[in-house]
């Protein structure tokens, strides 16, 4: 992949130039990024502004702490590390640490029964915007959980809450957004009793 139009031939070689502070290397850092990682950011975010502020926000952190970068080879991580910390202490900021916990009574199936998966044949745009309509607490834990990989230990360090309220968060999250997903039709009720979406 070419980064530029100067020499950046590998992503150490981009690191190092905006190690060195070259603003070709950091507008081709930017540009490396900018495409997945708003696109991460708008998984946490309620409207598309919001994820462009946490991107940006981030972005600001990450041209500060380049140098602390040992492993340019690791930059890809890093970055999405940094991404998803910015869009949790967003988050933080603006619900001052309020997580749902109100009780949620729905019925619909569970989706750690029988391989169930309800990302298999859906528009992952719908399903955003669903997902974006969420209440904070469970848009983030769903976020982490379900879709960047973190376990519930992880989770509890990185939002200063308990396993067990990020495990119950997930739960409620899970069946708040089928249902959310049945009422705007992109999931058929018959096909998530018969678990073939």
């Amino acid at each position: 992949m070419l980064f530029s139009k100067r020499r950046y031939n590998s992503l150490t070689e981009l690191v190092e130039g905006c190690q060195r502070g070259e603003q070709k290397a950091q507008n081709a850092f930017y540009d490396r990024y900018q495409g997945k990682m708003l696109g991460i950011c708008r998984r946490y975010a309620r409207t598309l502004s919001e994820a462009e502020d946490i991107f940006q926000e981030a972005f600001i952190k990450v041209f500060k702490k380049i140098d602390d970068l040992n492993a340019p080879e690791s930059a890809d991580s890093w970055v999405k590390s940094i991404i998803i910390r910015t869009a949790l202490s967003y988050y933080e900021r603006t619900t001052k640490k309020e997580l749902m916990s109100a009780p949620i009574d729905l019925n619909v199936q569970n989706w750690d029964s029988g391989g169930f998966s309800p990302w298999g044949h859906v528009d992952i745009e719908l399903v955003l915007k669903v997902l974006s309509d969420l209440p904070n607490g469970y848009r983030t834990i769903i976020n982490l959980y379900l879709i960047d990989g973190y376990n519930h230990i992880e989770i509890s360090e990185m939002m200063g809450i308990e396993a067990s309220t990020s495990k119950s968060q997930l739960m409620r999250g899970k069946k708040l957004l089928m249902k959310k997903l049945q009422e705007t039709g992109i999931i058929e009720d018959e096909r998530i009793e018969r678990g073939k979406l």
